[in-house]
């Protein structure tokens, strides 16, 4: 069935423009309305509607049958009213209700097409009515033999009834002061309306005041579709019907005659709402950007009301939901979509909420069958049953007497959710091919859901891994301050090969690392993980910059000739106050001083990758004063495509320099200052270090003999340090334990002397340095185990303690938590 204009009805038919308020009275009047019922403006405006619009009513069959015009859909009057919440259109005979001075007609009666379109936004706006007169739409007499005669006779029968209908989800925002926002909404009214031709429309109807409706045999008329509103067909067929029955119509045709139109005509519009339906659900892998779009796809036109509910771990983006669902299943309310007054729904049945559904309701046949239920219409009774499990809450009154569709949401033959569909009491009910409609609909909707569900595991999935394999840096070291920042180069590639660590070394130094692994992807972040652990593992064995990289260099050529990464160490010496770098093709780290703020580029050496082989690395010193900042960052932070690198390395110089009230904000302003728009495509690490020194003031040093009485001598040494520094309340456990690390030492040292250092800091540092290369352990002893008892007594009462090797030996080093009037000057 061609539903395009007939040849014959090209043409610009006036337009009637009325804009009716939440009250009922007319806001809007436009020269088209004057012209076409007679009133003006100033009659108009502030007078109600339906006084002016009479239009209500059923035309009976002999008006019908002179005029060649029938009615369809609901009365106008019921739009009026404000009881639709959907596009209504239809046709009928108006007879003056103004001075007479309609249009010319000798009867004083006009015939009219209407049609109205729900209003929502700020606005007091409600409905918007177009209207116009059906008799310039007749065909003209050389409209071309292709028309029947029926057709000619009743020329507007057609407009109205056979062409396409528009989008029924239609709701214009009513500022009508902003022509751009109803130009924009106007392809809406008539979907083969460009938005150049709609603006140019928009402009006629505001600034001239005069709306044309402009149509060819290609152009779509709008009129609304058939979910709750009678079609024209088939109210035309029970007519005839009636008519043939009565012996009133000898040549009216049987109703079964029309039966394979009727039919085409229905499926045509569920696969059109179907069709656009699936256009305009999965537009992002956002979960909760799709769950809205499918609730808000089938209100209003396929119904009023839709509520969304997910199963736990659909909506916690966790894997696949196992088994089928039962009654201690929760179900959580992700969506609920209605065209009521607004908050008539939030209170009672708020969007968040969780909760199980029990036997022998339509909600559990649908999610344990897996299958649309389908309850024509509400009783009281189920109603009742229904809102009984909502405690305090009686939403009986919003589902009584409506008609209910419950339709699955699956992907895979396993149920993620369900809808729930209402439809208002004047609607139609749910019928069989609604029912068909709704699972087609649940079945793409569940697709669309599981593809996101999918995604934000895999995202959820991403982000542990990349989280595992970047520390967790504690802020506050001694004699150093660390800020950090991780930006994952895209949505799509949230796991990368950016790496940055602090790594704690003997003497009080400080390990600083930032490492950027070529490539993106698992791969990558696996290589990561691997060299990561690597430079921690040298690190430990007190490995110098320049002989670390040399064996990380070598590891990556065993790995494979494809793992190829940079790589920058740097090691802070917070007593001596200086940094030593060493770099392996990595960009070069900004120091910012702080005596006069200014920020340089450190001259280190730049090495080759770690992978390529053979290159020897350097190693440079960098003497440092209290408060300088150190600041190390991977090249997706400073290099742009089409950029010189040398840009994104003077700005980040800039930006660094800038005064911060702490490291988290400083950071945070060199990432705004050269990730502007987050547009950058590759993973950032940034690695931010305040150097603030440790005192010679607040270091001891000793040489011990090898003599066990030395143990005895580095008690007391300790004794009398710590209450120099006020440090008395941890005396007696920092002597213990300094006696058991010395006696360790001196009994396992070679012929050099032991050192021993006590640091103040946040922490009590306590070093015991020998020329043994074996490190102690612990060891289970028994009762009448002589040793094996010292580095345990360490290991329960410190608050932490290890081991570093050194090129002459070992050093054995244990922390002692201050109390909190001595460590807050460090603070």
């Amino acid at each position: 069935m061609d539903r395009r204009i007939p040849p014959g009805l090209s043409g610009r038919i006036p337009l009637a423009v009325i804009v009716v308020d939440g009250t009922g009275l007319v806001s809007h009047w436009s020269t088209g309305a004057r012209k076409l019922f007679g009133c003006s403006k100033e009659e108009a405006v502030g007078r109600p509607a339906v006084d002016l619009l009479p239009v209500s009513g059923a035309l009976n069959s002999a008006v019908a049958d002179e005029s060649g015009l029938d009615d369809f859909g609901p009365e106008l009057d019921v739009s009026l009213s404000g009881a639709t919440s959907y596009p209504t259109a239809g046709r009928a005979r108006l007879f003056d209700d103004c001075h007479g001075g309609g249009a010319d007609r000798e009867d004083g009666a006009v015939d009219v097409l209407w049609w109205a379109y729900p209003l929502v936004g700020p606005g007091p706006e409600r409905l918007l009515v177009l209207a116009a007169d059906a008799t310039q739409l007749r065909s003209s007499p050389d409209s071309g033999p292709e028309q029947d005669t029926e057709d000619d006779a009743q020329p507007a029968h057609g407009v109205a009834g056979e062409f396409e209908r528009i989008a029924p989800g239609f709701a214009l925002h009513t500022e009508f002061s902003g022509a751009d926002q109803l130009a924009k909404r106007l392809p809406e009214i008539l979907p083969s309306m460009n938005p150049a031709e709609s603006a140019r429309i928009v402009s006629q109807v505001l600034e001239l005041g005069y709306p044309v409706l402009e149509f060819s045999q290609h152009d779509r008329v709008p009129v609304t579709p058939d979910w709750g509103v009678p079609r024209r067909d088939e109210r035309r067929a029970r007519q005839r019907a009636a008519a043939a029955a009565a012996q009133l119509d000898p040549q009216a045709a049987d109703p079964a005659d029309l039966a394979p139109d009727l039919e085409y005509a229905a499926v045509r519009e569920h696969l059109e709402f179907l069709n656009e339906v699936s256009a305009r659900i999965g537009t992002s892998l956002d979960l909760a950007r799709t769950i809205q779009e499918v609730s808000a796809a089938v209100v209003p036109r396929f119904t009023d009301v839709a509520g969304s509910y997910l199963r736990e771990q659909v909506l916690a983006g966790e894997g696949f939901p196992d088994g089928p669902p039962d009654v201690t299943t929760m179900w959580y309310r992700v969506a609920v979509e209605h065209t009521d007054e607004p908050g008539r729904w939030d209170d009672v049945v708020p969007v968040g909420e969780s909760m199980p559904f029990p036997e022998h309701t339509p909600f559990f046949q649908c999610m344990t069958s897996g299958q649309p239920v389908l309850v024509p219409r509400i009783s009281e009774q189920m109603g009742n049953a229904i809102a009984a499990q909502f405690e305090k809450r009686d939403i009986s009154p919003l589902i009584n007497n409506r008609s209910m569709l419950v339709v699955p949401l699956k992907a895979r033959n396993v149920v993620l959710g369900f809808m729930i569909l209402l439809r208002h009491q004047e609607r139609a009910v749910f019928n069989d091919m609604d029912k068909a409609t709704g699972a087609e609909f649940a079945a793409r909707a569940g697709l669309v859901l599981d593809n996101a569900r999918m995604y934000t595991y895999q995202e959820n999935v991403a982000d542990t891994l990349q989280d595992s394999m970047l520390p967790h840096i504690t802020p506050r070291m001694p004699g150093c301050d660390v800020a950090t920042r991780y930006l994952p180069g895209t949505r799509l590639g949230r796991v990368g090969g950016d790496w940055f660590d602090t790594i704690k070394l003997a003497g009080s130094r400080l390990a600083l690392v930032v490492g950027d692994v070529m490539g993106h992807g698992l791969n990558s972040a696996a290589m990561m993980g691997q060299l990561r652990t690597a430079v921690q593992t040298m690190a430990a064995m007190g490995m110098p910059p320049a002989q670390l990289l040399r064996n990380l260099d070598d590891l990556a050529q065993r790995l494979g000739e494809h793992y190829l990464a940079t790589c920058l160490y740097a090691v802070y010496d917070p007593i001596e106050s200086e940094l030593v770098i060493s770099n392996a093709g990595h960009i070069p780290p900004v120091l910012v001083r702080a005596a006069d703020g200014r920020s340089e580029l450190l001259d280190v050496p730049t090495g080759a990758p770690i992978g390529v082989g053979g290159v020897p690395f350097e190693t440079v010193t960098v003497p440092v004063a209290q408060g300088d900042r150190l600041v190390l960052c991977t090249d997706g932070l400073v290099e742009v495509r089409g950029q010189d690198i040398g840009t994104g390395l003077a700005a980040l110089c800039e930006s660094a320099a800038h005064p911060a009230a702490s490291m988290d904000d400083a950071c945070d302003t060199i990432i705004r200052a050269l990730n502007p728009r987050g547009g950058r495509k590759d993973d950032v690490a940034l690695l931010m270090a305040r150097l603030n020194g440790i005192p010679r003031s607040d270091v001891a040093t000793w040489q011990l003999a090898r003599h066990p009485r030395e143990a005895a001598h580095a008690r007391r040494l300790t004794r009398a340090t710590l209450r120099d520094w006020d440090l008395e309340e941890v005396s007696e456990t920092a002597e213990l334990l300094v006696g058991e690390v010395v006696t360790n030492a001196i009994r396992h040292a070679g012929t050099s002397e032991v050192e021993l250092r006590l640091v103040r800091a946040d922490a009590l540092l306590c070093e015991v340095t020998d020329d043994d290369h074996a490190v102690p352990v612990l060891l289970n002893t028994g009762p009448e185990d002589e040793y094996g008892r010292g580095m345990r007594i360490v290991s329960r009462l410190a608050r932490q303690w290890g081991t570093s090797r050194t090129a002459q030996g070992k050093t054995v080093w244990f922390e002692q938590t201050l109390p909190r009037s001595a460590s807050r000057r460090w603070r």
